[in-house]
């Protein structure tokens, strides 16, 4: 015979017919009212006793909040706390917890207690990182001084860079990254201990600081320099097209004037034409890319082709446009050799000076005493000095049985036998020889006769031949075989 715990008394004996006897405690009433639940879930069940019994607690919660408030119209006194001085409402501003858009400053700033102790003097960092960007026209040494490094660190930077590559040739817009070090005091400048820059394109340079003294790395960067070649339709307009294709708006200028040597742009193009560009590129190891000239300038009419190359002639200062041939070729007229005024034009005038009808064989250009004197064409200076009524003169012979002359000048800049180009001065506005003010005397001459500057065309050809044609069809070779896109 056993207990269990609902108090339910068993006799167990050996027959089918045992005896079990139920013997049940009553609970005390407090018992069965904690039983109850007096605020069930009113959405639930409605309409069971349980759900009645909810009803009727929510009722009599209202009514006695109902009798216990003062009225709604009667509002319950408060008393407010007593409004802070300033002093101490700022201290309390700064050590509350508001938000931000309340105008909060939690964590910026804290009040001071008794342990703090000012200092004399805030501490230095141990090192600042900074950097410097070299301006147009700006100096590489110029620059770390004004970022504040020392003179000395300056010099030396300035000085291993050198060695590497010259500092006028370092690009504005560089970059440069510093590291200044801790200073003894604070009266000298923070020493220089590390500095790197790209100083080209092909190097990047890093200056460590070893004791006193600087180190230079060269971390020298792989260049690919295939050229690149974009090809297309000219369609509506050829600058969009090719500036579409990817070609720079300089690029595509530069191949629209070299076209414009041949053809007439905006005539003779159609929009079934396909141009093809050549342009100078350069692609770092680091990832940058850089274009550079245009190389080759095509456009292919189906019934006509022009393909030009950019190449330097043998002689010439400066590289022009020749075709697949090896033969170049400029049209156009001459512009004015000073910029100014003409005051007495090619033609039969009475002479200022002499006071008589004459022939006069130039153009007078009025201009600012000293202003430079172009030369209208290419060629060379047959003679340059003192020459009678045209004071300080200055005769070039051109090609094609051109010669142009140049008279009144202060000043001569060139020597005779010296070659000259196009737009290159050749001397300064003046008043020598007959002369009632500062101007030019111009005039031209063609196989020996005078000619009016104003009237007279040109056509410069210029062809390779030898060794210079077999350098240039290798290098048209050489841009023919670049794949487009590449």
């Amino acid at each position: 015979m056993f207990l269990k715990a609902d108090r339910e008394l068993e006799l167990a004996g050996g027959g089918a017919g045992g005896l079990r006897l139920r013997s049940p405690v009553p609970r005390p009433l407090a018992g069965r009212a904690a039983g109850f639940d007096w605020t069930p879930d009113l959405g639930a069940r409605i309409g069971s006793r349980a759900w009645w019994r909810g009803l009727a607690t929510c009722t009599a919660l209202c009514a006695a909040t109902w009798t216990l408030s003062p009225g709604l119209d009667r509002p319950l006194p408060g008393d407010g706390p007593v409004p802070l001085a300033a002093p101490a409402a700022d201290q309390a501003r700064a050590q509350a917890i508001a938000p931000l858009a309340l105008g909060a400053d939690t964590g910026h700033r804290m009040a001071a207690n008794d342990l703090v102790r000012p200092l004399a003097t805030a501490p230095e960092r141990p090192s600042i990182e900074l950097g410097v960007t070299l301006g147009d026209g700006d100096g590489f040494q110029r620059a770390l001084t004004r970022a504040g490094v020392g003179r000395r660190d300056a010099e030396a930077a300035a000085r291993l860079v050198a060695e590497a590559t010259p500092l006028d040739a370092i690009p504005s817009g560089t970059r440069i990254a510093l590291t200044l070090g801790r200073r003894p005091t604070r009266t000298v400048a923070r020493p220089l201990d590390r500095l790197s820059l790209r100083a080209r394109f092909d190097l990047a340079m890093t200056l460590r600081r070893a004791g006193d003294t600087l180190i230079a790395e060269r971390q020298v960067i792989a260049v690919d320099r295939t050229p690149l070649r974009l090809q297309g339709l000219v369609g509506a307009s050829l600058y969009r097209s090719a500036r579409a294709a990817g070609a720079p708006a300089g690029v595509v200028e530069a191949y629209i004037k070299a076209l414009a040597t041949r053809l007439s742009v905006g005539r003779d193009l159609g929009s079934a034409d396909r141009f093809d560009l050549v342009i100078a590129r350069e692609r770092a190891a680091t990832g940058e890319t850089r274009l550079g000239d245009l190389l080759y300038a095509g456009i292919d009419q189906g019934r006509r082709a022009v393909r030009l190359v950019h190449w330097t002639a043998p002689g010439d200062a400066e590289a022009g446009w020749f075709d697949a041939a090896g033969q170049a070729e400029r049209r156009g007229f001459m512009g004015m050799p000073v910029a100014g005024r003409v005051t007495s034009s090619f033609g039969m005038r009475m002479h200022p000076l002499l006071g008589f009808l004459r022939m006069h064989k130039g153009l007078d250009i009025a201009a600012p005493y000293g202003a430079p004197i172009y030369a209208v064409l290419d060629g060379r200076v047959a003679s340059a000095g003192r020459n009678a009524g045209y004071g300080n003169f200055v005769k070039l012979g051109h090609a094609g049985g051109l010669a142009s002359g140049y008279g009144h000048m202060s000043r001569i800049a060139v020597r005779p036998g010296m070659p000259v180009r196009q737009g290159q001065v050749i001397g300064y506005i003046g008043s020598t020889g007959l002369s009632t003010g500062p101007h030019l005397h111009w005039e031209m001459w063609r196989n020996g006769q005078s000619i009016n500057p104003r009237s007279l065309s040109f056509i410069q050809v210029a062809r390779l031949s030898g060794e210079d044609l077999r350098a240039f069809r290798r290098q048209v070779a050489a841009l023919m075989a670049v794949r487009p896109g590449e």
